[in-house]
C-alpha cells in the first residue's frame, strides 16, 4: 500500500486528505520540489531543499525545517515505499485558515505533504531527441520562486501536447525564457547560451549540473539571453528538468533543429550528467 508524507508522519494513501480551506487550495499559496532517486539514493538533495528554503523566505513562510531535516524526511519516504528509480514530490502550503487574501493573523502551522513515484529514466528520448514548439510566456514575474502557481506552465504544456510535442518553450516578447517545466539551451559554435538565472525562470537544479559539467569539459557556459531566430537556427538545442535530465531538442515547430540530429555538445553534457548522478546522489 502506497504511503504518503503528511507533516511528519507517514500515512495510507487514502487517509492523506487536505482541507477545503488550505491556502495551497485556495491561492496557490505554497511552494514544492521534485528530487530525483536513482538506485535508492537521492540526486542533489542538498540542492533542491536550499531551493525551497529560498522559496518559502521569498513568500515569508516560516518553515521548521533544515535541509537536513527535510532529506531525511525524503528518504525516509522512498525507502517505505521502496521506489529505487523515479521521484519524490514534496510541498509546503501556508496552512489552513478562513479564506482571505491576506496572510492568516495569527499564523497558522504551515502543512507539508510529499508522495513518491516510480519510474525508469527516459533512455529512448535522450538517446533520440524530441520535438518542442514555442509559445508566448504568460507567467507571472516571480518565476524564480517553485510556488504552487502554475496555471500558465499547464497551459503552455497542454499546448505543446495538441501538437505531439514534448516541451513548449516560452518567450517573453522576442527573448526565450524557459521551458513550461524545464530550462533551455541553445548550442552554438560549441559554446551553450541560456537565459540569465533572474526573476523571468526558475534556477534548475539540473541546469546547474550543466554548469559544472561545462566547467569540467571547458564548454564555454554563457548566461545570456537570446532570441527565437536564434534558438530556431541554432547547432543544437537542449532542454533539462529533473526528470528530462539532459534531453535533445530536435525539431522545433515542425522544423529540424540543425540536421535533425543529436550534437556533439549535447552527448558530452549527458556523459557528463551521468558521472555527477553518481556524485551527488545519497
Amino acid at each position: 500500500m502506497t504511503k504518503v508524507l503528511l507533516n511528519e508522519s507517514f500515512v495510507e494513501e487514502q487517509e492523506a486528505k487536505v482541507a477545503f480551506n488550505d491556502r495551497g487550495y485556495n491561492f496557490g499559496d505554497g511552494i514544492y520540489e521534485y528530487v530525483r532517486i536513482y538506485n535508492h539514493k537521492l540526486f542533489t538533495a542538498k540542492e533542491h531543499f536550499e531551493r525551497l528554503l529560498r522559496s518559502a523566505s521569498e513568500i515569508g513562510l516560516e518553515l521548521n525545517h533544515t535541509v537536513e531535516s527535510l532529506t531525511s524526511l525524503v528518504r525516509e519516504l522512498a525507502q517505505v515505499n521502496d521506489v529505487s528509480n523515479g521521484g519524490v514530490y514534496i510541498q509546503v502550503t501556508r496552512g489552513v485558515a478562513p479564506r482571505d487574501h491576506a496572510f492568516p493573523t495569527p499564523e497558522v502551522t504551515p502543512v507539508l505533504t510529499g508522495f513518491v513515484k516510480a519510474y525508469d529514466r527516459p533512455y529512448q528520448k535522450l538517446e533520440e531527441g524530441v520535438f518542442a514548439v514555442t509559445t508566448e510566456d504568460i507567467r507571472w514575474l516571480r518565476c524564480d520562486i517553485k510556488s504552487l502557481n502554475l496555471l500558465g506552465n499547464v497551459l503552455a504544456k497542454e499546448y505543446a501536447a495538441k501538437y505531439n510535442a514534448e516541451e513548449a518553450i516560452q518567450h517573453r516578447g522576442d527573448t526565450v525564457t524557459e521551458g513550461a517545466s524545464s530550462n533551455v539551451y541553445a548550442v552554438k559554435d560549441d559554446v551553450v547560451y541560456t537565459h540569465p538565472a533572474n526573476n523571468y525562470i526558475l534556477n534548475g537544479i539540473t541546469r546547474r549540473v550543466i554548469q559544472w559539467v561545462c566547467e569540467d569539459e571547458n564548454i564555454e557556459f554563457k548566461e545570456e539571453a537570446f532570441s527565437v531566430d536564434f534558438l530556431k537556427n541554432a547547432d543544437e538545442v537542449i532542454i533539462s528538468s529533473t526528470s528530462a535530465e539532459v534531453m535533445p531538442i530536435v525539431k522545433i515547430d515542425g522544423e529540424d533543429v540543425a540536421d535533425g540530429k543529436v550534437g556533439d555538445i549535447t552527448r558530452r553534457l549527458q556523459a557528463g550528467f551521468e558521472k555527477y548522478i553518481q556524485s551527488h546522489s545519497e
